[in-house]
């Protein structure tokens, strides 16, 4: 028995409405990016900027570049160490089965729960002694404590789907363990690896309590600090505020865009079994 269209309309239209509420904030940061300061306070405020004004993004391009720059390295520093510590270790997990294994996994469930500040503070004390503090390696180190576990599992959970067969008729042809995940394993794990690095880099991009915490003091800070400071120096402008909000969005849109077909394999890997 199938469903009429016309019996399931209000759905589409509840779900247009809940969307639209959803995306309002989003749409409300984009109009005060181009409204002009003396039309901020207006009543009723303007659902259009009707004289729209360029001043907020001329403003980012001139005080926020160096910031996005910063959050661009660390975010793909943190993607390089994520992967290339996560990848071998779902490797070792779904195929190579070490003792220990499901108790491995289970704490990579429990390290997610810890919170951050915790995490940082312990980061902290041990950037301040080994005299890193303040620096893009420290960063990134610690962002990739964030990614780590949840990559390992996504690995995991997708290697595991892996036919053995693959792997057994490279070792016929003479490929070690090492060749095998380099050659066989990491080529098929497309879907996973591209998921790993979008949530890495996502993580990374966010993070505000590591980068206030462990960088708030350097030369070199991510854009959430950047938009922190700059709400602390400039909060009458508002245009220029939303408009560096806007713009340190557009590279996660873009890239949540990009990779939704990869992400979508990636996470669900694993969870049916033939």
């Amino acid at each position: 028995m199938t469903t009429s269209p016309r019996r399931v309309w209000w759905k589409t239209v509840v779900g247009l409405v809940l969307t639209g509420l959803m995306l309002f904030p989003v749409y409300w940061m984009i109009n005060v990016s181009f409204t002009r300061d003396q039309d901020m306070r207006a009543d009723p405020p303007h659902l259009f900027p009707t004289d729209g004004t360029l001043d907020g993004y001329r403003a980012v391009l001139d005080q926020q570049l160096p910031y996005l720059g910063t959050s661009f390295l660390v975010g793909l520093g943190t993607v390089a160490l994520t992967v290339a510590l996560a990848a071998p270790a779902g490797y070792a997990l779904a195929k190579l089965r070490p003792p220990g294994g499901p108790a491995l996994s289970f704490l990579l469930l429990i390290a997610q729960m810890i919170p951050g500040i915790i995490m940082a503070m312990g980061f902290y004390a041990i950037y301040l002694t080994l005299g890193v503090l303040n620096t893009l390696p420290g960063l990134i180190l610690a962002d990739t404590t964030l990614a780590v576990p949840f990559a390992v599992l996504i690995f995991t959970a997708f290697m595991s789907g892996i036919p053995d067969e693959l792997l057994q008729a490279a070792v016929v042809d003479g490929a070690g363990r090492l060749r095998t995940f380099w050659s066989v394993v990491l080529p098929v794990s497309r879907n996973s690896i591209v998921t790993v690095s979008l949530f890495a880099f996502l993580w990374s991009w966010s993070d505000f309590i590591f980068a206030s915490t462990l960088a708030g003091g350097g030369d070199h800070q991510p854009i959430t600090l950047g938009i922190y400071h700059y709400i602390g120096n400039n909060n009458q402008q508002w245009n220029a505020i939303m408009a560096t909000a806007v713009v340190a969005s557009i590279p996660a849109a873009v890239l949540l865009v990009l990779a939704q077909r990869y992400v979508s394999m990636g996470v669900t890997a694993g969870a049916v079994k033939d």
